[in-house]
């Protein structure tokens, strides 16, 4: 996307599509930043429109953040991430300390959802909450 994003802080925002990018290339569909309150869309491929309910989408991630309290102290340690699967691609939820991305693939090798988890992890616990 050409637009300066408007609610991430620019490094954020910059360090998150590089992360997503690296991992999985031109398999990356999409990038969303968002916490509690606000989301925003930092990549979206050039083959792709524009026109996603993103706000739709937004709020049903933002319930990872009640997930990830009710999932603390279990027998299967710590939660990781979402993985939600669609006819034409993926969806990879992470959530770190009050601040999340989902980011949209196409169809990925299962260890590479966990790369991508993964990085995009490292850049959300390398920032505060907005």
């Amino acid at each position: 996307m050409d637009e300066t994003p408007a609610y991430a802080p620019a490094d954020l925002a910059d360090e998150l599509v590089a992360a997503c990018r690296t991992t999985v290339g031109d398999d990356l569909r999409s990038v969303v930043y968002f916490d509690a309150s606000h989301e925003e869309q930092l990549y979206l491929r050039s083959d792709l429109e524009a026109d996603a309910d993103l706000v739709g989408f937004a709020d049903n991630e933002r319930l990872g953040f009640r997930s990830q309290r009710i999932y603390e102290d279990t027998e299967l340690g710590d939660y990781q991430y979402t993985i939600r699967a669609f006819d034409f691609g993926y969806l990879t939820r992470v959530i770190e300390d009050g601040h999340g991305a989902f980011v949209t693939t196409d169809e990925l090798p299962t260890d590479r959802f966990d790369e991508l988890a993964a990085a995009v992890h490292g850049v959300l616990a390398g920032h505060e909450p907005i």
